[in-house]
């Protein structure tokens, strides 16, 4: 059975949940909003770039998880899922999710991003896999540090491999679906890549390789990715 392994950010949503709970924060008065707000630009620019200190910005990005109660946080993420999330939801992306799950296939999200954002995001896109940045929980209340690898580029790679040791499952012939450049190591690592409303880099880069290039957002033909989709896995069973 192939995996269909999707990025979250700018891939299955349309806009970066992660830059959009720190704004969140700051509209709310939860944190300081000169000191956030800049920092928070500062560090998406630097994601964009592909110059992330991902361990810096985890101490930025989990220290509000530490500096409030577990009850007020839930509260919080309950309003931001329904105020900034819902409207990003892509009706492409829960057709593309469909898609697969109809050709038999397993649907994950695989994201950066903390599992205190992603984990409801994942629930309203009905995917029960979730790889993700973990932080962590010490006797109900969030310490401000994460645990294990940070779900990041080639940790993103080492993450999935994780899972992999405790289920089954060929990359060879799993899909990968991400926007960003920083995905670049595990695209380059499954049987099929897909470059989804990419940037820059990441789109020159699927046009070098030959990687199909889709809009869950503009054009996105459910039907020509089903087609697709049968042809490859009429190409699986001839191997």
């Amino acid at each position: 059975m192939s995996l269909a392994i999707f990025d979250l950010d700018n891939t299955l949503l349309g806009g970066d949940s992660d830059y959009l709970w720190g704004q969140f924060l700051v509209e709310k008065g939860i944190v300081d909003r000169k000191h956030y707000e800049e920092a928070n630009a500062r560090f998406f620019e630097d994601y964009k770039n592909g110059t992330l200190d991902i361990v810096e910005f985890l101490e930025f990005a989990l220290s509000p998880l530490a500096d409030n109660q577990l009850d007020a946080l839930h509260r919080w993420r309950a309003a931001f899922i329904e105020e900034k999330i819902r409207p990003l939801l892509l009706p492409a992306a829960t057709a593309l999710i469909e898609k697969h799950r109809r050709a038999g296939d397993i649907p994950i999200i695989i994201t950066a991003t903390n599992r205190f954002v992603t984990e409801p995001i994942a629930q309203l896109y009905g995917i029960e896999h979730l790889i993700a940045t973990t932080p962590e929980l010490d006797n109900g209340h969030y310490t401000g540090r994460f645990i294990g690898t940070p779900c990041f580029r080639e940790g993103k790679v080492q993450r999935l491999k994780e899972w992999l040791a405790e289920n089954d499952h060929d990359l060879a012939a799993s899909w990968f679906y991400s926007d960003s450049h920083n995905d670049l190591p595990l695209l380059s690592l499954v049987g099929f890549p897909v470059a989804v409303d990419p940037d820059e880099t990441l789109a020159t880069y699927a046009i070098q390789n030959s990687w199909p290039i889709i809009s869950l957002r503009n054009g996105y033909c459910p039907e020509d990715h089903a087609r697709l989709l049968k042809k490859t896995h009429q190409a699986l069973r001839i191997k």
